[in-house]
Parts: structure tokens; C-alpha cells; sequence
């Protein structure tokens, strides 16, 4: 386990140079052996310790992991400081999680309360991923982004709350850098241009004043595009999430 995780850094993070530097000097990573050893005593029922446990870590790397928190190999916490995982939470393999990320719950359930990621899912630096939902395989969470509800696989979620903005092609590796399209300037670029379109019709409308009834008739408000009318919709209705 240790060796995949040593591997994974050295893969993801090309200012990695050696495996002292990485042991010694990345908090992500002593998060997680911390939580390996808590988590075991937290299965065999042992009170008390693997929550001491887990506040010293939280002390020492700036991350928060409960022991009860299932987490999967290949893990990358980058940088950490101020991430939150559940007790409840479910991270599955080769996982890709910024600093500032939550995996909490909302405070309206119990049981099963917190999220369940899938295998190659980027939780981007502060983004807030809330309550017992599901996340596919090989999603990429916007940085900042709130999510609330289930998002499928190999997809890409931006905004607050977060929006399914597209589809992508499945993965076998976590990418450290994805080119997140923002939804708001989108759907702002498509309202200003139609503005400027109605804009223009009314200037043809004033210019026409002086003709007869029956020529002004011909003089309609055009509609948009039928993508921006969809994108809009979707950014107003949430786009699914």
C-alpha cells in the first residue's frame, strides 16, 4: 500500500524528487498512513485511540480524516491543508483531492451520511462535496464547486451549485490538470449576444416606422440559437445536478 501510494506522488506531482522528501515532507501522504493505522483500530472496535489518532494527524498535516472513512489505494491528498473527510465517506481508488476539499455531510441524515467517490475522481482545491450521493468514476470536480446530488461517471462538474457541464472519455489515470469550462461566462456570453441581436432589431423596427403597417408586420424578434436556448436552460435548471 505504502509503495502504491509512493508511486502515485511520483507519478502526479513532478516536484517530487525522492522517496525521503515525500515521506518526510508531504502531508497527504502522513494523512494517510495516520488514517490507515486509525481506520484498523476503528474496525476492530479499539474506543478512543483511533480518534486520538486521527487529531493528531489533523494537528500535524492540516487534514482531517475520520477513522471511519473508507479509503481506497493509490490516494493523492495534494498539498491538504483543511480537508475534511467523513466518517461515512467512501474514496475510491487513485482519487485526486486539493486542499480546502469537504466530504461532509449535510446535518440532515444519519446513518450513511457522507459521499461515496468513485475510482479516478479529481475533488478540486475548496469544493464542497455534501451528503450521501454517489460520484462516478472518473469525475472531475471544479475547484470552489458545492455538489449535492449524484453525478455519473466520466464527467465534469463546475459551479455552485455544481453543474454538469459535459461528458468526457473514460481514463486510466487521474490527470492533474483539466481544462474546466466555465459554465456562468457561457451562458453570459449567450445572453449578451442575444441582447445585441434584439438590439439591432429594434434599431430596424425604428428605421421602419415610416413605412406602411403592412411592411413593419414583416419585422419580427428573431429568436436565439437553439444551443444557447439549451444552455441556458441547463445553467438555470442545474444541468441534472
Amino acid at each position: 500500500m505504502l509503495a502504491t501510494e509512493l508511486q502515485t506522488i511520483y507519478d502526479r506531482d513532478p516536484a517530487a524528487h525522492n522517496w525521503l522528501e515525500v515521506l518526510f515532507c508531504y502531508p497527504g501522504l502522513q494523512a494517510l498512513l495516520f488514517h490507515r493505522i486509525a481506520h484498523w483500530l476503528y474496525q476492530n472496535n479499539i474506543p478512543f485511540i483511533p480518534r486520538l489518532i486521527s487529531q493528531i494527524s489533523r494537528f500535524l498535516t492540516g487534514i482531517e480524516i475520520h477513522p471511519g472513512a473508507k479509503i481506497g489505494q493509490g490516494v493523492f491528498i495534494d498539498h491538504g491543508m483543511g480537508v475534511v473527510i467523513g466518517e461515512t465517506a467512501v474514496v475510491g481508488d487513485y482519487a485526486l483531492i486539493y486542499q480546502g476539499a469537504t466530504l461532509g455531510g449535510t446535518g440532515k441524515e444519519t446513518g450513511k451520511r457522507h459521499p461515496t467517490l468513485g475510482n479516478n475522481v479529481i475533488v478540486g482545491a475548496g469544493a464542497k462535496v455534501l451528503g450521501n450521493i454517489t460520484i462516478g468514476d472518473g469525475v472531475s470536480i471544479g475547484a470552489g464547486s458545492v455538489v449535492l446530488r449524484d453525478v455519473p461517471s466520466h464527467c465534469t462538474v463546475v459551479g455552485i451549485p455544481g453543474r454538469l457541464v459535459h461528458h468526457k472519455q473514460p481514463k486510466t489515470k487521474v490527470s492533474n490538470q483539466e481544462n474546466f469550462p466555465d459554465m456562468e461566462a457561457q451562458v453570459i456570453q449567450v445572453l449578451f449576444d442575444r441582447i445585441k441581436s434584439l438590439e439591432a432589431q429594434v434599431e430596424e423596427l425604428k428605421s421602419a416606422a415610416s413605412l406602411p403597417a403592412t411592411n413593419i408586420n414583416h419585422y419580427q424578434l428573431g429568436n436565439s440559437s437553439a444551443e444557447g436556448n439549451l444552455l441556458v436552460e441547463d445553467f438555470l435548471h442545474g444541468a441534472g445536478i
